[in-house]
């Protein structure tokens, strides 16, 4: 399922990449090349067009990756650090105790010989 999504994804990535290089701009862009094309979009042109177009590409991509992050968090329940091995096998040294109750003594005064 998560890899025939990560396909639309992909898809819908490109046919967005398309839509918006495709729309008009203040230097014309890609949109010139759809000059000829404009009688099919309406009277107004594909501004109208390839405006709903690439809300709704967008619209699903979002759908498309929040299923995506659903779907890959419920089936990865456990973390790679769970598995990480030393590579001596030793088992992490525990810190050293020491007594409760012991208070550090002052030093002796030195004594005449």
């Amino acid at each position: 399922m998560t890899s025939t999504l990560l396909i639309v994804q992909i898809v819908l990535a490109i046919a967005i990449t398309i839509a918006v290089l495709l729309q008009k701009s203040s230097s014309i862009g890609l949109g010139a090349y759809s000059g000829s094309n404009e009688s099919v979009f309406g009277a107004k042109g594909p501004t109208g067009f390839l405006a709903k177009l690439t809300f709704t590409l967008a619209f699903a991509f979002i759908v498309n990756t929040l299923a995506l992050g659903y779907l890959y968090t419920t089936a990865n329940t456990a973390s790679v650090a769970d598995t990480i091995v030393p590579a001596n096998n030793a088992a992490v040294p525990a810190a050293p105790t020491t007594p409760e109750n012991t208070t550090p003594t002052a030093p002796s005064a030195p004594t005449a010989n």
